[in-house]
């Protein structure tokens, strides 16, 4: 959720105030040059930059306190620890420092020396030609009459690989999709499309759906004046057979589609396993093992991830989201094991069917996400019967009695029907011969870092769940899919823009966000230099059952007081959050102001208008709750 770090430094690199430290010996003039030129930026932007000067006497003390007293190899950042010579310009997380007695502890970021501190003064100020990004990428080689078996091959049939390759195949190019599913450690496997399609985004908002419906008739029908013929209530019994069976058929329809667009769209598809042999070269396998080789001028690597294991005795009779949505069965008593919201997106949809759900959570909940928001959800989730297990994992699981008797860290004992962890996700790089091309891979998560989607070998690209720091979501890899292929064979330079993303968490109640949060607002910007709006509400639908007033809607705006009260974070506790949310998402990248939200007029009477209609700051202390019209 941080900032793309291929936008210019120029872009945002005063969104937040920098304490900068300048340390020297005074008779360098190096020295004077950098901390002169940081006062004059400290004069121009007086609420943004504040300048700590550490001069010492002469060369030889200044070299004491860097190198003999190890200051330089305090610091995270490799090029500190051969740093020798003056000034050593860094910045600090917090403005509590006292001249020449800095704690290397504080450092945030290593700035350098001498040259390194006039480019940054020079990046920092440099005006803005008001031009859309360009993606600078190095030539991979790639010409017209190559003598390849295809232009481009696509590793992976996801959203975004098959967005990419049809993108592609549109403006011209020869292209291929190869997509193999291999089977989880519980034995589940899908067709074509990936899993979103398959076992993550459609499947989970369908039995997230089945929830709500329950709920509504649970909580409101009755309320609303509906019930059977002679006043008696609904009845919501639930078949988790009749519901996947629907389900299932549902995304089998999507598979076939699928492969049809393919078809349509001229791409060939093959449902083979690819590994790379040379930068242009796959060896590929079919379902019987039979081995052959593709060529391509280009490669796509678009492989997604799918769950990390779980680290325990007996974890083989865990199963995970990639089980969870076509269970032959109902999954009986349930302890869904991380704070994720894959877990929490589970454990909401399955409490909210009637199951018995336990959520086992190691630190806190919806990491990365707005932590009040998030404490907001759990509370929520407990009120709606799921039951939280804190600072617990699962360190043994065993078969007793046809069920899962779980030992938990804490030496406690419960048993369950299911048990579905949920701790993260680890991208499907191995195997596939990235070594035979000498692509590295983040050995926490085998994600691989690319710039502008073009891995370290030119003619290689990544998209989607597999590229490093970027939002593990399906609307981002098609984006990014679709972008590249217009780089790459529509002549476009037009990069994929990874800020201010949308979201929303399908938890019992629904949490829309987009731009960063409250946390993080703080963290850049400084607590004093940002305002938080907030408001919470009773949705109106919610309003005449008595089971739904426990709980309110909540809201809140975050501004950047000192430009121009510039929203950084819009985020949405309550219904339908991501149709709330969708519209705000495109405000934000046209840089929306708090005085743009209030002057909007709101739909009346609707759960989004509390957004623009809000007016109480956190800081004042005043009550956020709503009133009436």
């Amino acid at each position: 959720r941080s900032f793309n770090s291929n936008r210019n430094v120029a872009e945002f690199s005063l969104m937040s105030q920098h304490v900068i430290h300048c340390a020297g010996w005074s008779a360098c003039t190096f020295f004077q040059r950098a901390n002169k030129v940081l006062s004059s930026l400290k004069i121009l932007f007086p609420t943004k930059v504040k300048l700590v000067t550490h001069e010492f006497s002469d060369r030889t003390a200044y070299r004491a306190w860097l190198i003999d007293g190890a200051f330089r190899e305090k610091l995270e950042d490799p090029r500190a620890h051969k740093h020798t010579s003056s000034p050593f310009v860094w910045i600090s997380k917090s403005d509590d420092v006292v001249p020449n007695n800095p704690d290397a502890n504080d450092v945030k970021s290593f700035i350098g020396g001498h040259d390194d501190t006039l480019e940054y003064c020079r990046s920092l100020v440099s005006p803005a030609d008001g031009s859309k990004d360009v993606a600078k990428m190095v030539g991979d080689g790639h010409v017209a009459g190559h003598s390849y078996d295809y232009d481009l091959v696509v590793i992976g049939g996801g959203s975004g690989g098959l967005a990419c390759s049809k993108e592609a195949a549109a403006l011209g190019a020869k292209v291929a999709v190869c997509d193999f599913v291999k089977p989880s450690p519980a034995g589940s496997t899908w067709g074509l499309g990936g899993t979103c399609v398959n076992v993550g985004c459609i499947p989970k908002k369908l039995m997230h759906n089945a929830a709500v419906i329950k709920e509504t008739i649970h909580a409101d029908a009755a309320e609303f004046g509906i019930s059977l013929k002679g006043g008696e209530p609904i009845p919501s019994q639930h078949s988790w057979e009749h519901m996947k069976d629907q389900i299932q058929n549902y995304i089998r329809g999507l598979n076939f589609k699928y492969r049809v667009a393919l078809r349509e769209a001229n791409v060939t598809y093959l449902n083979k396993f690819a590994k790379i042999i040379d930068k242009h070269t796959l060896e590929v396998t079919d379902k019987k093992g039979k081995v052959s080789t593709i060529t391509s001028s280009r490669f796509i690597i678009a492989v997604g991830g799918r769950p990390t294991a779980i680290d325990c005795e007996g974890g083989e009779l865990a199963i995970t989201s990639d089980d969870i949505f076509s269970l032959e069965q109902s999954p009986g008593k349930v302890l869904c094991v991380g704070a994720s919201y894959i877990s929490l997106e589970c454990a909401g949809f399955l409490a909210g069917l009637g199951y018995d759900v336990s959520v086992a959570v190691r630190s806190i909940l919806l990491r990365g996400f707005d932590r009040e928001c998030a404490d907001k959800i759990g509370a929520f989730m407990e009120d709606h019967g799921v039951k939280f297990k804190h600072k617990v994992l699962p360190k043994k699981l065993e078969r007793v009695d046809g069920r899962i008797q779980v030992t938990f860290t804490d030496d406690s004992q419960e048993v369950f029907d299911t048990v579905m962890y949920a701790i993260g996700r680890t991208a499907c790089t191995a195997g596939i011969g990235l070594e035979n091309v000498a692509i590295a891979t983040n050995p926490k998560n085998g994600k691989i870092s690319a710039k502008f989607e073009q891995t370290s070998c030119p003619n290689i690209y990544c998209i989607g769940d597999v590229m490093e720091g970027v939002a593990e979501l399906t609307p981002v890899a098609i984006e990014a899919g679709l972008a590249l292929a217009k780089r790459l064979f529509g002549g476009s330079s037009q990069p994929m823009d990874y800020v201010n993303v949308c979201t929303t968490v399908f938890t019992p109640i629904e949490y829309g966000t987009v731009g960063i949060s409250e946390d993080e607002a703080e963290e850049l910007y400084g607590k004093d230099n940002i305002e938080v709006y907030q408001k919470s509400f009773l949705p109106l639908e919610w309003t005449l059952s008595a089971t739904r007033q426990k709980h309110q809607a909540f809201t809140k705006v975050i501004v950047d007081k000192t430009a121009g009260n510039k929203v950084l974070g819009i985020h949405f506790l309550g219904p339908n959050a991501g149709e709330v949310m969708q519209g705000f998402g495109v405000a934000m990248k046209k840089g929306i102001t708090y005085s743009d939200l209030k002057t909007t007029v709101g739909i009346h009477p609707t759960c989004a208008e509390e957004i623009v209609t809000l007016s109480v700051t956190k800081r004042s202390g005043e009550d956020a709750a709503a009133g009436g019209c």
